[in-house]
């Protein structure tokens, strides 16, 4: 049996074919972002909510990876609104060749 192994492209969601995979690994790293911190000022869900004037069943969901019903733009003011200054870095994409992708094992 030949199993084939695909090395990662660094984004978990491009591997996986699904779309808007930049926005969602965006999204996903301030949703880790927001979750150390909230966990690092020792604040209870309720608390948290309280502080991003959202529900404590979104705290939850946050914490929990659930981030669809988030925009960046909202995680973002989640992030200033737990004193955090925001500072954006973009940098050229990289290019991994198909070829260095695919390794087979048998």
């Amino acid at each position: 049996m030949k199993i084939k192994i695909k090395k990662s492209s660094g984004n978990v969601f491009a591997d996986l074919g699904m779309k808007n995979a930049q926005t969602l690994v965006v999204k996903a790293e301030l949703a880790h972002q927001i979750s150390a911190l909230i966990k690092k000022k020792r604040l209870t869900q309720a608390k948290a909510a309280r502080i991003l004037d959202i529900d404590q069943a979104k705290i939850s969901a946050l914490i929990n990876g659930k981030i669809s019903g988030f925009t960046i733009d909202r995680l973002l003011r989640f992030l200033m609104a737990l004193d955090q200054e925001i500072e954006i870095k973009v940098i050229p994409r990289r290019i991994v060749s198909p070829k260095q992708n695919i390794k087979s094992i048998r």
